[in-house]
């Protein structure tokens, strides 16, 4: 069985997110070892999983991986065939690999940036200049995405992918930073439209479900500092 170390929305929820788009479920096809946020500090025996102390932490058999995009790509490439995969001799193969990393090297790192120096450093640590700084290059690169979906609902191939799953928790994350007011129209539409999905949904409350049977806060991991 695959096994996903997970904080309550947190970077991970990307590949739990993928396991409930591909059918699979939380108990059946995969286990959900809950985390305290961060790990690192409220969980240490952790570090003997992960030595970063971050999550994801992805075990399937042999393979142990922990970047959540990547996990996200080996998931719906090696438990398909899946719509959620674009192929390399589809046209929008390039396009699927570029947004699927995009979501976390590009949207997810900035805020990370805000997270830490607005929220999360003890008072005299923080630094709100760069914390508004990382947040307007994270709003200046929404307009990528903005114009990726003029006329289409989802950001390449014609239907909903890994990609959409890899930025759309860039958007979520931005959502617990009060972001989304500053969303353009059509990124909000489209965020809009990700919520709705069965599989977002069952994401969230199998991780919901996980944290209550483990004695782990549902709090989501970008609100635990408040």
């Amino acid at each position: 069985m695959i096994t996903l170390f997970h904080c309550v929305s947190a970077r991970s929820f990307r590949p739990l997110w993928t396991m409930e788009e591909l059918g699979m479920r939380h108990g059946t096809h995969y286990e959900l070892r809950m985390l305290p946020f961060p790990p690192r500090v409220h969980q240490r025996e952790y570090l003997s999983v992960n030595p970063l102390g971050t999550v994801p932490a992805f075990f399937d058999g042999e393979v142990k991986m922990t970047e959540s995009a990547a996990i996200a790509q080996y998931l719906v490439t090696k438990y398909g065939p899946s719509r959620l995969a674009v192929a390399p001799d589809e046209p929008a193969y390039g396009a699927w690999l570029n947004w699927l990393h995009y979501g976390e090297a590009t949207l997810t790192f900035p805020q990370t940036l805000v997270l830490r120096y607005r929220h999360m450093e003890p008072e005299e640590r923080r630094l709100p200049q760069a914390a508004e700084d990382y947040q307007r290059w994270f709003l200046a690169r929404l307009r990528a995405i903005d114009a990726a979906l003029a006329g289409t609902e989802y950001l390449c191939a014609g239907r909903f992918t890994a990609a959409d799953m890899s930025v759309g928790y860039a958007l979520m994350l931005a959502e617990y930073l009060e972001l989304q007011e500053q969303f353009p129209p059509a990124v909000r539409a489209y965020w809009e439209r990700l919520k709705q999905r069965e599989g977002y949904r069952r994401a969230l409350e199998a991780q919901e479900h996980a944290a209550g049977t483990q004695g782990v806060s549902t709090v989501p991991a970008p609100l635990a500092w408040r």
